[in-house]
């Protein structure tokens, strides 16, 4: 049994001596990516970043909003990459609390995509001239 008197001695860092050992030991689900983990994640985050450029670029869809559900359906995806291999959220780690972290980024996104939406169909719809009004400008 150890007694502290205040001051921190010699290598006592004012954690128990079998500290690293515990931490060392301590499994909490969450997952530790390797290199070839890193790797997949890039090569999945490029071709979501190159699809979506070529879709607006090649004039794949005749349709703006179908490009634009292309795009929206691709960039969730990619965000999805992104938690699963670069920020390791997983059901099993920390508890679930990254599942909660998940649902919570899902909610934002919805939030702030349809919002988005909204307000550019809205602007798009009371504030650009019609044809008829081009014509009658000088």
């Amino acid at each position: 049994m150890s007694t502290h008197t205040g001051t921190l001695g010699h290598g006592d860092h004012g954690h128990d001596h079998d500290h690293h050992d515990h931490h060392d030991d301590h499994d909490d689900g969450a997952s530790h990516s390797t290199f070839k983990g890193y790797m997949t994640g890039f090569v999945l985050s490029v071709i979501l970043t190159a699809i979506p450029f070529w879709v607006v670029m090649g004039k794949v869809f005749e349709d703006s909003s179908t490009t634009a559900l292309v795009i929206l359906g691709l960039a969730a995806v990619q965000i999805v990459v992104h938690m699963i291999y670069f920020l390791h959220m997983n059901a099993r780690s920390e508890g679930g609390w990254t599942m909660l972290a998940l649902i919570f980024t899902l909610v934002l996104v919805v939030i702030t995509l349809s919002g988005s939406l909204w307000v550019m169909y809205h602007l798009n719809v009371n504030m650009m001239p019609t044809m008829q009004e081009m014509k009658n400008m000088p």
